[in-house]
């Protein structure tokens, strides 16, 4: 059974860097009907944030990543650590070290004035004497003084690092008792039963260390696949003008989880040329051993198309709850459906179907003067006048194709065409010569708003 993990450290938001790599564990276990596991790798009490885990947790939910079990805390769990400390150290594959911090410095500061690479150079390693007073040790690991630490990268291929170029003899307790990252995660992957391991490849120097974790403690080593980066389009780190920002971000912009996890799915990996993949195609389709060895590029434009799809794609009850995030409550709205089927070609994200769908909604409080200065000429202003009065002994105007024929006759009858008043009535309902079809906007506005816009744009022009 494949079982796979998903496990940031709540030090800041979830970004799409991160949203990515779960996306592919979780579509992976579930193509293979594993497991999908969710973690928070609170350790680092000084970094990591409670209001920071529970955003990704919140993110995660908005998004709709099942994972199986409850969310394991390593905040929760250190005494089982100390006990796999305690196991190493009576083994013998780990020892106390009681390096003080000035003379951990001044080893460093003189490798490096050698140009040598700065490390710890094991001078407790095999320390039998009578430990100095008032210093509290680190417990650092056995690691190998020389050879070849390799692993088989299901995106990279064969992966070796030399043991003396990468690895001394690295902490996995520190002086006050808490673990650090490479020796939690190791216990945490192994007790959980995770074998396959997706992350970032920024994680790959982390990789041989684990493993020499991984021998010492006698687990078996998963399967890992380490996944280049998200780019901007110059090829450069993202930052949150290019994208790098909270998942939830998203959703505030408006852009719709589906939409959001397609385009993640596509940076990186693909399948021939197809672009758009419901989430049973993801679950059916994807594999790791697939993804792109080299960096993919963030494209605003591709998520935005494809947000716009899946607006396009989205339920009549969908959109009128997802509008409920940006104050807009059309659910009583007799023309609520005919609203939505008007804007929904029209709007890129949800944030722009809202300001479309106000627009409509609320009369309009100011109006576009370079519209009125083109379309409302003594002549134009002159018409919808006229337009308004013949308007205002027909009450029985419902529906678009009523609106439309009243118009069309009214126009014919005085040898006009419909471009000499179709915008001083889009003026009129929404403020500017832009709108969906004229008579559709009647429609959901209804016969006696109708007929107050356009007198209170007469009013405003008049006066």
């Amino acid at each position: 059974m494949v079982v796979t993990r998903f496990a940031p450290s709540p030090t800041g938001y979830l970004h799409i860097g991160g949203l990515r790599t779960a996306l592919y564990s979780y579509l992976w276990a579930k193509r293979n009907n594993g497991k999908f596991l969710f973690r928070i790798e609170d350790t680092d009490l000084a970094r990591n944030s409670k209001e920071a885990a529970d955003a990704i947790v919140e993110a995660f939910k908005w998004v709709g990543l099942a994972h199986e079990g409850e969310i394991v805390y390593q905040s929760e769990r250190f005494d089982l650590y100390k006990s796999y400390v305690k196991k190493l150290l009576e083994e013998g594959k780990a020892y106390k070290c009681y390096m003080s911090k000035e003379d951990l410095d001044a080893l460093r500061e003189a490798q490096m004035a050698r140009k040598e690479r700065p490390r710890y150079d094991g001078r407790y390693r095999d320390f039998t004497g009578t430990p100095p007073e008032g210093v509290e040790p680190v417990i650092r690991i056995k690691a190998p003084m020389g050879g070849v630490v390799s692993f088989v990268d299901g995106v990279k291929g064969e992966v070796s690092f030399n043991a003396s170029d990468m690895l001394d003899d690295f902490i996995i307790a520190r002086s006050d008792g808490t673990p650090t990252y490479n020796f939690v995660v190791v216990i945490d992957d192994a007790l959980m039963g995770v074998n396959e391991v997706i992350r970032g490849d920024d994680h790959l120097s982390n990789t041989p260390k684990q493993i020499i974790l991984y021998e010492a403690l006698g687990f078996d080593i998963p399967k890992f696949y380490h996944v280049p980066m998200i780019l901007n389009p110059e090829g450069k780190k993202l930052s949150k003008r290019d994208g790098a920002v909270d998942v939830m971000e998203y959703k505030r912009e408006g852009y719709l989880p589906e939409a959001l996890l397609n385009f993640l799915i596509r940076l990186g990996w693909s399948h021939g040329d197809q672009e758009i993949f419901s989430f049973d195609e993801m679950k059916a389709l994807f594999d790791p051993n697939d993804i792109n060895k080299s960096a993919s590029a963030y494209n605003q434009e591709k998520l935005l198309w494809l947000n716009a799809h899946y607006i396009k794609q989205a339920t009549h009850d969908r959109l009128i709850e997802e509008l409920r995030f940006f104050n807009v409550d059309i659910s009583s709205h007799a023309k609520k459906e005919l609203l939505i089927d008007a804007l929904r070609d029209r709007a890129k994200t949800l944030v722009e179907f809202a300001n479309l769908a106000k627009q409509i909604l609320e009369a309009p409080i100011c109006y576009d003067e370079k519209a009125i200065e083109k379309f409302l000429t003594a002549d134009g202003l002159g018409v919808l006048e006229h337009y308004f009065e013949a308007l205002k002994n027909v009450k029985t105007l419902s529906n678009a194709s009523d609106f439309e024929t009243f118009t069309k006759t009214f126009l014919e009858e005085r040898g006009l065409k419909l471009k000499d008043l179709a915008q001083a009535i889009r003026i009129a309902m929404v403020g500017s010569s832009v709108s969906p079809s004229i008579f559709e906007v009647l429609e959901i506005i209804g016969y006696e708003n109708v007929i107050e816009r356009i007198q209170k744009l007469i009013s405003y022009k008049r006066s």
